[in-house]
């Protein structure tokens, strides 16, 4: 059992780490100015986890050539960070969540006077951010919260997939009645409702499993995959507004690619010829039979992994390092992209 000292020690390392990308972009709040550094001095972890943080905001601003007619995303994260009001604690599993709601809502004010702009599929900013509006919704609804838009009758042995691809376009058609600072209004107030509910904050009510979207994971996985979502999006935004959206925090791109590693094992099946898989900077699995000899070795960058399990990589076009049989390799390849609905 922790001692008094150890377990303050222990608070204090899990606050500073919820604060540290807000010190790499200088943006505490005053309270918080000192009590970040004086843990950096004494946590060998954290200290080396903020000069990372440090690097990406040098390495996002790029070189002054670069950032003719565009704003540097740390100027925008750095802004909206100073701005930002108290957030509830979350636990770990609704963590990743949280961080990219807080970088969309970074984002957004970037869209004024651009909400028409094209974003992907055929929708612009606007239709963008009514789609999360909606793709968040069954978890919400899971969680108690109430729809925003009203919800018509979906056909008795609908699939999931029409049923859900149905819902998205009718708050699409919804919302592109309304304005677009009403829609990122509702979105933002369904997204804390969610990170408020005692299922976001409390690791022994989110173990239970619920089928959504087509798949039964526990609450905390359903979390992680709002927040894969939301991330996808924020990057879809970023590029149609020539800001280069940075990737999840390693911590949190860790728990979305487990995630989708698990995702992926399941589609594949026991009866997939076997591939040691493995992404950078995570462990390896064996995807596929376990009783036959590996028949491939693939190995992905694990932010291209996410934009190829997200639908924004294809497998003819994403870079990865592999040997073995290529009918195995394709296989794994073209069962992650297929697996995309965002």
């Amino acid at each position: 059992m922790a001692t008094g000292k150890e377990a303050g020690m222990t608070s204090e390392h899990d606050g500073v780490r919820d604060l540290l990308a807000a010190w790499a972009f200088g943006a505490l709040p005053p309270a918080e100015q000192e009590i970040v550094p004086r843990h950096l001095a004494e946590c060998h972890s954290c200290a080396a986890e903020a000069e990372k943080l440090r690097e990406t905001v040098r390495l996002l601003d790029g070189p002054p050539s670069s950032r003719t007619g565009v704003r540097p995303w740390s100027d925008v994260l750095s802004t909206a960070l100073r701005a930002r009001p108290a957030t509830p604690r979350v636990a770990a599993h609704a963590a990743p969540y949280a961080a990219a709601v807080a970088g969309l809502k970074a984002l957004l004010p970037e869209a004024e006077g651009r909400w028409g702009t094209p974003v992907v599929h055929d929708w612009d900013v606007h239709a963008t951010v009514a789609h999360l509006l909606a793709a968040d919704e069954p978890l919400a609804g899971r969680l108690g919260i109430a729809a925003r838009v009203p919800a018509s009758p979906v056909a008795e042995g609908a699939r999931w997939q029409d049923a859900w691809n149905r819902r998205s376009a009718e708050v699409i058609a919804h919302e592109h009645g309304r304005t677009p600072e009403e829609t990122v209004a509702d979105w933002a107030a369904q997204a804390a409702a969610l990170l408020a509910t005692p299922e976001a904050r409390e690791p022994e009510l989110a173990a239970c499993a619920t089928m959504l979207m087509g798949v039964r994971l526990p609450v905390a996985d359903h979390f992680v995959v709002r927040a894969f979502e939301a991330w996808i999006h924020t990057d879809d935004i970023g590029r149609a507004l020539g800001l280069a959206v940075p990737a999840p925090p390693a911590g949190h791109l860790g728990q979305l690619v487990r995630l989708a590693v698990r995702i992926l094992g399941l589609a594949l099946g026991p009866a997939a010829q076997p591939v040691l898989f493995a992404v950078d900077g995570e462990q390896q699995w064996v995807l596929g039979s376990e009783d036959e000899p590996i028949r491939a070795e693939l190995a992905l960058d694990p932010v291209d992994f996410c934009l190829l399990m997200g639908g924004r990589r294809t497998p003819d076009e994403v870079p990865r390092r592999a040997v073995g049989d290529e009918g195995a390799i394709r296989n794994v390849l073209e069962r992650a992209a297929s697996l995309s609905w965002l």
